[in-house]
């Protein structure tokens, strides 16, 4: 593993807190397909708001994922630039330490592997037109997310919808959520506060927000006119 005898057993009789980059080896040794990683996730969420975890591992092993996003782009489609830049301000605002940024950095790139896998989920995605708009890392890191969206687009089993401003406050979300359909057809919703993350498994609030948000889809731009829109603005940085 690259790693001394002394800081292994360290690391076995919990003298030594394990490193994300100690996990990831492990599984790389060990051929453990992410286990090692799982398990240092679970031990490590000081970086992560309170109830994520727990969405994560929903998230991880849904078959549909909608979501709606307000201000940034969803975390499953940040550039590891445009990430990089919302946890560096978080940092700069005393919010996180700069290990923990990194920490949140490193297990958005692992959740993203949910992208690429041979049964990915079907994922249907609605964005506040400030999204776009919102120049977050900078112009150069906006031009790559924004070709990185546009190729995303063109994957079959993604689907971008941009809910513009001129929708004013026929937007039914005051907030961002994901609602996540699993193996077994349960359905769950999540949402976020600036304190926590709720995971909601009633289903009476559960199929409130699935009414709201058939309702965003119809209203919002088209797929072929949302995509006009992330190029509009892409060739406006230009």
């Amino acid at each position: 593993m690259g790693y001394s005898n002394t800081l292994v057993s360290y690391i076995e009789r919990a003298k030594r807190p394990p490193t994300s980059k100690f996990a990831v080896k492990a599984d790389e040794v060990f051929e453990t397909a992410g286990t090692f990683y799982e398990l240092w996730r679970r031990y490590s969420r000081a970086s992560l708001l309170e109830g994520f975890p727990e969405f994560a591992e929903a998230e991880a092993r849904c078959r549909r994922l909608r979501t709606f996003e307000l201000s940034v782009m969803p975390g499953l489609f940040q550039t590891p630039a445009y990430a990089t830049g919302l946890a560096l301000a978080a940092v700069q605002r005393g919010s996180i330490t700069q290990d923990q940024a990194d920490e949140r950095v490193a297990f958005l790139a692992h959740r993203q592997r949910l992208l690429e896998r041979t049964s990915a989920p079907v994922i249907h995605a609605v964005m506040d037109q400030s999204c776009l708009v919102r120049p977050v890392g900078g112009r150069e890191v906006m031009l790559e997310q924004l070709d990185y969206l546009e190729a995303l687009s063109r994957r079959p089993h993604i689907t971008i919808q941009v809910a513009p401003f001129s929708l004013a406050e026929h937007v039914p979300f005051t907030m961002p959520i994901v609602l996540l359909t699993l193996p077994d057809h349960t359905v769950f919703g999540y949402a976020e506060s600036q304190a926590r993350g709720h995971l909601e498994r009633g289903r009476e609030a559960v199929a409130a927000w699935e009414r709201d948000y058939d309702q965003l889809q119809v209203e919002s731009l088209s797929k072929v006119a949302s995509l006009a829109m992330i190029r509009a603005v892409r060739k406006e940085l230009e």
